[in-house]
């Protein structure tokens, strides 16, 4: 099954055209491949972009690639998720969680 091409992969040079100025709602990983919990969430995100492929745009950014966009919006612990909606933002969602808590955060934004 494809589920990688659904996702896309955004940085400091293309965040503000791929996420704030994006005509769907947005839901940013804020990841590192270093980091375990991350790699867990990595394929239920790429399941989900595949789900909600119509209404939602699931994108990833490298924190150790990305300082300034991370740093700017206070990316201290990851994996932490920001759902965007209309070039703001609207909810934060910190660490691992289950899938059904992952939906419920992602209707947030439909």
């Amino acid at each position: 099954m494809e589920t990688e091409s659904t996702l896309v992969h955004v940085n400091d040079i293309d965040f503000e055209q791929e996420i704030i100025k994006s005509d769907k709602p947005v839901l940013v990983d804020f990841w590192a491949p270093w980091c375990g919990p991350c790699r867990a969430i990595g394929p239920v995100l790429e399941e989900l972009a595949l789900s909600y492929k119509d209404r939602i745009k699931i994108a990833k950014m490298n924190v150790d690639d990305n300082p300034k966009t991370s740093a700017a919006y206070g990316v201290r612990s990851i994996p932490m998720l920001l759902l965007f909606k209309d070039g703001k933002l609207l909810d934060t969602l910190i660490g691992l969680v289950p899938r059904d808590r992952l939906e419920t955060f992602i209707k947030k934004g439909l």
